[in-house]
Formats: structure tokens, C-alpha cells, sequence
């Protein structure tokens, strides 16, 4: 007789792929929605465009993925050591027992952590050169064209179009763009690439200048133009361009890599334009000093020249003794014809005599 043991429990025995989605989908379920806050680690960015990362604080860690479509979407770009605030979903990997967060959006946790991400960005391009300033373009000092990148809409681009209307004769091309939030960067990068585009000497005028211009803000509505994309478009800009961006207390990553910061737009408006009244006196002035100074120049040779004058002999003094000696010369010429006329007139009478 054999003995068989009797089980613990009548409860049906899971297989382990069915235990395994069983969790999945509880997980999915109770955990469709969570924002996350920590510090984030082993940052991977695929070739393929998915990014992996690890989320920790100082207990605990869980590894997350943002798929290629939604990397274009954060708000910041994922880097190791950033703090940031994840949302997304929990879900599981079934094969390997292992969850993770599915981040759908990214944001970082507090000023200090946009400031610190953007002290890493800066000294990285810093290394790369991109704030030489042997590489700056010289601005042109009268322009024909300016071209204004900034919100169609506001202050902004009301006291630039005034300032160069009172200063200046130039033709001025607006390309509007947003200049706050997710797609701000994205535009103002095209505007500056879509201005270098232009064909000189096509039907539209190509920009002797490019002025990227908005108002004041707080660090986060200014961050769009803290974006590295953003920045190395400035830096590679073929058209000089400056950068107002802000107050005067206010800079950005764009300050940097521009050829030229002013400290308000206007100020900008002021520094891309010379002030017509101010070069038509400046031109004014240029020509009474060359007509004072040509005038003291003819002066000048006048007065060496008569001093020359006065160490030369007169004219009647260098011909007196030649006209001397032509007189005593021309009276003997007179006496000697009148001595020959007389010898043949005797010689004369003595042949018809005969």
C-alpha cells in the first residue's frame, strides 16, 4: 500500500506564464496612471530611438523606457544625474519577472534641476568651442534687410518695428513663431534655418541680420531657448545674429553661442541699426572738416611757395647783364653795316668811273 499526502489546499495550481500576466495585468490595471519623482541613472538612448533608463532615490530603484514616440515630447531631454517627475504606467516584463514604468511624459523636478542640466549643457559646449569668441561674425553696419524671429503677437515685436522704423531705412521680414513651451525651440531653430535658406538676390530679400527676440519670464518660460538643438542652430547661423532674449537679468543658452546679446529687445533693434540722422551729421562733419583741411592745405603750399619765391633772383636782374651785352652787341652791329654799306658804295663809284 503506498502512502499518497494529502495537499495543503484545493485551490487550482497557476502555471507560471499564468501567474506571470495574471500580475501583469493587475499591475496595468492599479497602476495605469502614477507620476514618479527621482534621480535618473544608466540613461540609454538607443540607435533605435527608444531611450532606457533606471529611476532611483536613496532606497529604491525601477528601470523605465520611453518609446521613440514620445522622446520628442519631454520636457526635458533624460540625462544621468537629472531629478525629474515621470508619468506613465507600470507594466511588467513577463519573461524576465521584471516591472518597469512605461514614461509617457518627463519633466524636471524644480528649478535647481533645469540649472544644473543646463550648467552641464553649457560646459559641454563649451569644451566644443561653441562659445569662442574668435568665432562670432562681425554684424554689418548698415543693413538692408533685418530679418525678426519672435511671437507675431505682443510688445515685443511692436517696440522693434518701431525702433528700426525711427532709426533706420531697411526692409524688415517677421517669421513668427511661438516662443514658450514644447514647440518653441522647434520653431524658432527652423525660423533661423529657413532665413539662412534664402536665395540672395531671389524674389524674397535674404537678411543681412537676424534679431531672436522675446519678453521677460521665468526660468521655465524662457528654457526653449536653453535647448541644445536650438543652440547649436544659432551657432551654425551663416547670417550674423543677436540674441534678446529676456531681460537684462535674464540669459539663456542662445546668449552664448550668438554673435551678439542685448539686454532687451529693443536694445537689440538699437544694436542690428545705425541711426540715419546721427550718419547724415556724422557725414556733414566729415566734409566741413575735408574742405577746412583742404583749405588749410592750399594755404600751406601758397606760403612755401612765396618763401621759395623770395630765395630765387628777380627775372630783370638774371636777364640785365645779357640784355647788356645784346645792346653793346646790337650797336656794333649797326656802326660795322655802316662802315661795310660805305666801303662798297666807294668801291662802287670806282668801277663806273672807269
Amino acid at each position: 500500500m503506498t502512502d499518497v499526502t494529502a495537499p495543503d489546499s484545493n485551490a487550482p495550481a497557476y502555471s507560471v506564464s499564468e501567474l506571470a500576466f495574471a500580475l501583469k495585468r493587475t499591475l496595468e490595471t492599479s497602476y495605469s496612471h502614477v507620476r514618479l519623482r527621482g534621480e535618473l541613472s544608466k540613461v540609454t538612448h538607443h540607435s533605435n530611438g527608444h531611450v532606457y533608463l533606471t529611476i532611483k532615490d536613496d532606497k529604491s530603484a525601477i528601470d523605465g523606457v520611453v518609446w521613440k514616440g514620445a522622446v520628442r515630447g519631454l520636457g526635458v531631454r533624460p540625462e544621468h544625474g537629472l531629478e525629474v517627475i515621470v508619468t506613465g504606467k507600470i507594466t511588467t516584463y513577463p519573461a524576465g519577472s521584471r516591472y518597469q514604468i512605461v514614461i509617457e511624459s518627463m519633466e524636471a523636478a524644480g528649478v535647481g534641476a533645469l540649472l544644473a542640466q543646463l550648467e552641464r549643457l553649457k560646459a559641454r559646449l563649451h569644451a566644443e568651442g561653441l562659445f569662442d569668441a574668435a568665432r562670432k561674425r562681425p554684424l554689418p553696419t548698415m543693413p538692408a534687410v533685418v530679418g525678426v524671429i519672435t511671437s507675431p503677437t505682443g510688445a515685443v515685436i511692436r517696440d522693434i518695428l518701431h525702433r528700426i522704423r525711427d532709426r533706420w531705412p531697411c526692409h524688415v521680414l517677421v517669421w513668427p513663431v511661438v516662443v514658450q513651451g514644447d514647440q518653441a525651440a522647434a520653431q524658432v531653430a527652423g525660423a533661423i534655418r529657413g532665413f539662412n535658406a534664402i536665395t540672395p538676390g531671389g524674389a524674397t530679400p535674404r537678411p543681412d541680420i537676424i534679431i531672436v527676440a522675446r519678453g521677460g519670464g521665468s526660468v521655465e518660460d524662457l528654457w526653449a531657448f536653453n535647448d541644445e538643438t536650438l543652440a547649436r542652430t544659432v551657432a551654425a547661423s551663416e547670417i550674423p545674429l543677436i540674441s534678446a532674449v529676456g531681460h537684462e537679468t535674464d540669459t539663456t543658452l542662445i546668449d552664448f553661442v550668438s554673435d551678439r546679446r542685448a539686454p532687451t529687445p529693443t536694445a537689440a533693434a538699437e544694436i542690428a541699426t545705425p541711426v540715419l540722422g546721427e550718419l547724415r551729421a556724422l557725414v556733414s562733419d566729415y566734409d566741413r572738416r575735408l574742405n577746412r583741411s583742404g583749405a588749410r592745405l592750399i594755404e600751406d603750399r601758397r606760403t612755401r611757395l612765396v618763401s621759395a619765391a623770395r630765395g630765387l633772383p628777380r627775372p630783370a636782374d638774371l636777364l640785365a647783364l645779357a640784355q647788356q651785352r645784346f645792346d653793346i652787341a646790337a650797336g656794333r652791329l649797326d656802326a660795322a653795316l655802316g662802315r661795310n654799306t660805305a666801303v662798297h658804295a666807294q668801291a662802287l663809284l670806282r668801277v663806273t668811273a672807269r
